[in-house]
């Protein structure tokens, strides 16, 4: 049987993880970097950034920490 999905509200819980090179983040929060080469963002489904962190592991535990899904975007 197929059913009208919406899909904004089946992605609710769903968040995106992906790598961020440094050199491309604003002066002030590539200062906080440090010497870390990479970063990982968090977005929601409408892309918004929810969190820039240091590691994917991070990322991850951070999104179930939240009751999100996380999923890697390449």
């Amino acid at each position: 049987m197929n059913m009208k999905q919406k899909f904004a509200e089946m992605g609710r819980n769903i968040v995106y993880v992906k790598e961020v090179e440094t050199s491309e983040l604003p002066d002030d929060l590539r200062a906080e970097a440090g010497d870390l080469e990479t970063l990982f963002s968090v977005h929601n489904a409408d892309g918004e950034q929810l969190a820039l962190v240091a590691n994917r592991t991070l990322a991850f535990h951070l999104a179930r920490e939240n009751s999100m899904v996380p999923v890697t975007v390449h």
